[in-house]
């Protein structure tokens, strides 16, 4: 499990319950094999400052925007070894990563530091599989955490999208209210949408707000 991101919110209880051993291959990773599409490579990001670019700057909801160095561990920019650090051996975890093909990535906040808050997060892999394997197993995992079921290609997300809405009054406790989570594999983008809201109704109206503009900067 990944430690504490903030205060009890989407940042601490959400974001990535990455990685644990994949009972799928010996090596405790998926196989991820894969090549990237077929696409001029000065389409796609070439640093995390470039794919930081990319991501929405403002959600439907009008939260603020958290500033990146105001969050611990900051947001903004994610090299391989910030994502490894947040779990509980980082030297796995980094190896597991690497199996998926991660580059890059970059997260951002909105909020309050309590209460609502909407979290974006885009990785970067070296090919479409590994970004949508990558997308599936926090799927996967977040809903095992959070007992929820995912529901695959819910309407209002385009294909190959995933949504767990959180129900269990004690997993909603301890992400601040009701949230809804979104993954999706977009080429070899993996791009992660949550939203805690004052009814699951809201959360679900801005991930799928959010998730929608943020595909659409994205490379096809």
């Amino acid at each position: 499990m990944i430690p504490g991101r903030s205060s009890g919110n989407v940042r601490t209880a959400v974001l990535l319950a990455v990685l644990p051993c994949l009972p799928v291959t010996a090596g405790c990773a998926r196989a991820v094999d894969g090549v990237p599409r077929a696409a001029a490579a000065e389409a796609f990001p070439e640093s995390s400052a470039d794919l930081g670019a990319l991501v929405v700057t403002e959600v439907p909801s009008g939260l603020p925007r958290l500033p990146d160095d105001e969050l611990q561990p900051p947001a903004g920019a994610k090299a391989v070894d910030d994502v490894a650090d947040y779990a509980d051996d980082p030297a796995r975890e980094k190896d597991v990563l690497e199996d998926y093909g991660y580059r890059f990535g970059w997260e951002r906040f909105w909020g309050t530091g309590s209460g609502p808050m909407t979290g974006v997060f885009v990785d970067q892999f070296a090919s479409r599989a590994g970004a949508g394997a990558y997308a599936e197993d926090l799927a996967r995992n977040d809903a095992e955490r959070y007992d929820g079921l995912v529901h695959e290609n819910p309407p209002g997300l385009p294909g190959g999208c995933r949504m767990l809405t959180v129900e269990d009054a004690t997993a909603q406790e301890s992400l601040g209210g009701p949230a809804a989570l979104v993954w999706c594999g977009h080429g070899p983008f993996s791009v992660a949408v949550t939203s805690v809201a004052a009814s699951m109704g809201a959360a679900e109206e801005e991930v799928r707000a959010v998730v929608e503009e943020q595909l659409d900067r994205l490379p096809p």
